[in-house]
């Protein structure tokens, strides 16, 4: 209060206008100036009331303005006319006592400003909950929001108006219109019953619209001015007859696969064919709002529809997919027809400019594509330097179960407006069936809506009766101008039904019995429309019918071109190709891969960037700026620990132009205060550097981002950014290995089965955290069991050894799993990420000890030109000298080796105990572990691991050790015995147990008597 008086008191005074009760208006001479606007919208009458005894006492204490309105109101003067210009006051009031005046006026005046402010409640109650008593439901049996109640504050009949203070007889009374409404067009004032009738049309028809949470008043207004202005859904000849025509389509489409396959699943669009037209609605109005590429994302309902109908792929190509006997001529185990994608560049006939639709390829975890999407559209947008989403937009489908129930949902939208995640703007539309797989919406959600998820960023939400296709086409319009004018997300919600069940061959009225015999006797959406088309005249009968028999043929004619179709080629089906990568001056690239190291100039070089603050009048933390001495110090002596050599790594190839991308949970800093890749200014708030976008001016730009704390959604995302180009190094890093395991579901169903279902390769990096260190079961252990169980390498199958095997193993593989030990092997396989001829998924688990282990560095040596990633890492101490002596040989990887060679040193064993490192699990190095084994005949072979015996990699490297040899060397096991937990969270216990099977390690005569 305190501020809008004294606002309101700096304010030049200005004479009132006709408008008096509605405009801001400060008073000229009254001590506590007040606005018309705000009580009017909802504060208290107050003010006016205190301005009104001023008036009483003294009439020139208030402006002119008010006192003509309030001698005229007096007076008895009907709302709305009460006010007149100062040089046309008609009322004289000069021998009207002060004390007669009050009785006379104060209950008109009173009257008068409760029935404006019931007006304004109620114009109110109607924009926040006018949607809950909308006509959504196309079977005119459900509540969208599961609640038949209509709220108090909506007028149903004339006994509402009391909850108002109004009566039936201030129905026909007139009243002005608040700003904060635009259902009077260009009338200021209508009467109460065209009120009510203008707030019904607007918001409790066809269309029900959420936006009132927004607290932008700015975008509020926008959304009003669409839906209440009166006309606004209105629609051209040719703009009707283009609906019907995709819906003719849609429609269409669905009952010859009906007609031709009957027995076949397909997830089919009927009782919402109407999505086609919407999709197709938003795709034009995008293009003709500057939109060249469309990165879209859905489920496997009407997937068929919109690959033939939005995408336009080829109907032969999809017809062929029906074909049982049909052979793949790809590689890999492809997937079901309403899993693939599509990428297509296309004229847009409405626009005519040229616009890219790509159809993400995803399995049947309905939301899983959801963020995958959106790091795609994020890539795409960076690589063309679209910042503010102009050019690049995603649109991602989703049914109403999977969108109240998926939580990645909600990982999603959480990415939206964060700035190194933001794809400024995303359209969802729902595909409501108002039920999930057979459960009922008051079992599958707590929440009124399916789309309440949307509310946590704002975004407004459009609900719409899939059966009015022009209401559907004026929604989707309005979806489309919001994303082009504030670029944040919105959501259109299409509530129809499933004529059919779950799949074509599925019973829906076991379930839901009453809904399906009210379905089979709904008038399907096309008949319905047509039919009032032609009743309006816009389409006569036999255009509507013949519109039916061409859409027929042309099905027709790609049915019978199908059939041709012997062979299927899911390369056709990609949804992100990469042109000109697997290919150089026209020829099949060579199965090779160049040296991955680098002229010591150049390691040089970048650590001397490692090392400094390449900003002036930049203050870094005490801290900090021993940590990079010390990073200078290693340079100047030549070595690297694993943080420099990561920086080295990342930083050579940003000066050979690949782009860099490093995402992930405290990633700036790293989880162990190891990388400091973004520095901060203690002296100014939120002033950064990031010291690895000075290598070179003419290299690739570093993004180098904290995540939210999500793994599910931002792993996704990162797969998408991954795939939109091969030419980038793009890396997730789990704040502790362990924490993916809630991103399970990208791994599982995108990235290890990639290309084997899609024929698309992916280059995403995975950095996971691994190590037993006594820090508990939640901080150890990345599970690598679980990537190693699915690697597709066959341990019976010892492979033919040949010049390019190194390289030629990575290609037939589903994705890599390396365990480094040292920074120059870690600086190497990153490189060889990039320079290898194609992409494959990269696991690494990192070390969270060895990041500050004194022997855990490389020296320039190991990273000059002619080195490469060590598959395997030999013995290179003296057992290596006395092969013969030697009576085990130890296999390992990672952390461990360190513990080994510590305990071999104290126990003085080692000429006689050699230790390998195992530097690259999958695929298996066979070629290098047999020449390793073969060295030392002698010898026993044993597998060391820190973890549990029934995880870790024993029960992945003994199978292919034991093949090696054809089962003649046994291989021998120390490490954890089997357990449940990953590891113990007693520090005791987790010495004893390292103590114990480093025992069994060196104990060389633990295995004679087995033996």
């Amino acid at each position: 209060m305190h501020r809008l008086r004294t606002c309101a008191a700096r304010l030049r005074p200005t004479a009132v206008t006709p408008g008096a009760l509605r405009t801001f208006q400060p008073f000229r001479c009254y001590a506590a100036p007040v606005a018309a606007e705000p009580f009017l919208n909802g504060t208290s009458s107050n003010y006016v009331e205190e301005m009104y005894y001023a008036w009483l006492e003294n009439p020139k204490s208030v402006h002119k303005s008010w006192d003509i309105f309030f001698r005229n109101a007096n007076a008895g003067a009907p709302p709305g006319s009460a006010y007149q210009s100062p040089p046309s006051v008609g009322v004289s009031l000069s021998g009207l006592s002060q004390a007669q005046a009050l009785v006379g006026a104060q209950p008109n005046v009173e009257k008068l400003v409760e029935d404006h402010l019931a007006v304004q409640s109620l114009i109110r109650a109607y924009q926040i909950r006018g949607h809950h008593v909308a006509q959504l439901d196309p079977l005119g049996i459900m509540d969208a929001d599961l609640d038949s109640c209509v709220p108090g504050d909506i007028i149903t009949s004339s006994d509402k108006l009391g909850f108002y203070g109004l009566e039936e007889a201030d129905l026909d009374k007139v009243f002005r219109l608040p700003t904060t409404t635009f259902i009077g067009g260009s009338e200021g004032a209508l009467t109460l019953r065209e009120i009510i009738r203008r707030l019904e049309m607007a918001y409790c028809q066809h269309i029900g619209v959420e936006f009132m949470f927004i607290n932008d008043l700015q975008q509020c207004q926008w959304i009003r001015e669409k839906f209440e202005k009166p006309g606004v859904m209105q629609f051209t000849l040719d703009e009707k007859r283009t609906l019907l025509a995709r819906m003719v389509r849609s429609t269409r489409f669905e009952e010859f696969l009906q007609r031709k396959w009957s027995s076949e699943k397909r997830f089919g669009l009927e009782g919402c064919e109407s999505l086609i037209p919407a999709l197709k609605t938003i795709i034009d109005k995008s293009s003709e709002n500057g939109v060249e590429s469309v990165i879209m994302g859905m489920p496997h309902r009407g997937r068929l529809n919109v690959l033939a109908n939005v995408i336009r792929k080829e109907l032969d190509q999809i017809f062929c997919q029906f074909d049982s006997k049909l052979e793949a001529a790809d590689e890999g185990s492809g997937d079901v027809k309403y899993h693939l994608g599509m990428y297509h560049r296309r004229i847009n006939r409405v626009t005519d400019r040229h616009i890219t639709l790509s159809l993400m390829a995803n399995p049947s975890h309905l939301e899983a594509v959801d963020p995958v999407v959106q790091g795609k559209t994020k890539a795409e947008q960076f690589y063309c330097g679209d910042s503010d989403g102009k050019r690049v937009m995603s649109i991602l489908l989703h049914g109403d179960a999977a969108f109240a129930g998926q939580g990645v949902v909600y990982e999603t939208f959480h990415l939206s407006d964060l700035p190194s995640y933001t794809t400024h703007g995303t359209i969802h539309v729902v595909v409501n069936n108002q039920i999930g797989f057979t459960t009922d919406p008051r079992m599958a959600r707590s929440s009124p809506y399916p789309t309440d998820v949307a509310r946590v960023v704002n975004a407004p939400i459009f609900h719409v009766n899939a059966d009015d296709p022009e209401a559907v086409m004026y929604v989707c319009n309005v979806a489309a101008e919001w994303r082009a004018t504030f670029h944040k997300d919105v959501v259109v919600d299409l509530v129809s039904y499933r004529r059919n069940g779950h799949n074509e061959m599925d019973e829906p009225m076991f379930t839901q019995p009453l809904m399906y015999k009210q379905i089979k006797k709904q008038k399907p959406v096309l008949q319905k429309y047509a039919e009032k088309l032609i009743a309006e005249g816009a389409v006569s009968r036999q255009e509507y019918e013949e519109e039916i028999a061409k859409y027929d043929k042309i099905c027709e004619e790609a049915y019978n071109r199908s059939k041709d179709e012997k062979i299927l080629h899911i390369k056709h089906w990609l949804d992100s190709p990469w042109p000109g990568f697997f290919t150089l001056d026209g020829q099949p690239k060579s199965m090779s891969c160049p040296s991955t190291g680098l002229n010591e100039e150049v390691l040089s070089h970048i650590g001397q960037v490692a090392s400094s603050v390449p900003v002036e009048d930049f203050t870094i933390h005490g801290g900090l700026t021993r940590i990079l001495k010390g990073r200078a110090t290693m340079v100047q002596n030549r070595s690297v620990d694993w943080a420099l050599g990561e920086y080295m790594a990342l930083g050579s190839l940003l000066k050979e132009g690949i782009h860099v991308r490093l995402s992930g949970q405290d990633v700036e800093r790293g989880t162990f205060s190891h990388r400091h890749h973004v520095l901060h200014d203690q002296n100014v708030d939120k002033r950064t550097c990031i010291p690895m976008n000075y290598i070179d001016p003419n290299q690739a730009p570093y993004t180098v981002c904290n995540s939210s704390l999500s793994e599910y959604g931002v792993l996704g995302f990162e797969l998408g950014f991954a795939m939109a180009s091969p030419n980038a190094l793009v890396l997730w890093e789990a704040q502790f290995g362990d924490f993916h395991n809630t991103a399970q579901c990208i791994i599982d169903q995108f990235i290890s089965p990639g290309q084997a279902k899609w024929v698309r390769q992916n280059g995403i990096v995975l950095l996971l955290p691994h190590g037993m260190e006594g820090m508990g079961p939640e901080h150890s252990s990345a599970r690598p069991e679980r990537f190693l169980q699915m690697c597709n390498d066959d341990p019976d199958i010892f492979p033919i050894i040949t010049e390019d095997f190194a390289v030629r193993q990575l290609y037939d593989c589903n994705w890599i799993v390396v365990n480094c030990s040292t920074p120059a092997n870690y600086f190497h396989v990153l490189r060889r990420q990039i320079l290898l001829p194609f992409r494959k998924p990269l696991i690494i688990f990192t070390p969270k000890s060895l990041l500050r282990h004194p022997e855990a560095k490389s020296r320039f040596d190991d990273m000059l030109p002619g080195t490469h990633f060590r598959r395997l890492i030999p013995e290179e101490g003296s057992a290596s000298q006395n092969s013969a002596g030697v009576k085990r040989l130890i296999f390992c990887t990672g952390k461990v080796y360190y513990d080994l060679t510590k305990e071999r040193k104290t126990r003085g064993l080692e000429d006689t105990v050699a230790i390998s490192r195992i530097e690259q699990l999958s695929p298996f190095p066979f070629d290098l572990v047999k020449a390793e084994a073969e060295k030392y005949p002698q010898a026993q072979l044993l597998w060391c691991q820190e973890e549990h015996k029934n995880q870790g990699y024993y029960d992945y490297v003994k199978p292919r050790i034991s093949r090696t040899f054809n089962n003649t060397r046994t291989i021998w096991y120390a490490g954890r015995e089997p357990a449940a937990a990953p590891a113990t969270g007693n520090k005791k216990a987790h010495l004893v147990e390292l103590e114990r099977f480093m025992d069994t390690a060196f104990n060389l005569d633990a295995f004679q008597n087995q033996s």
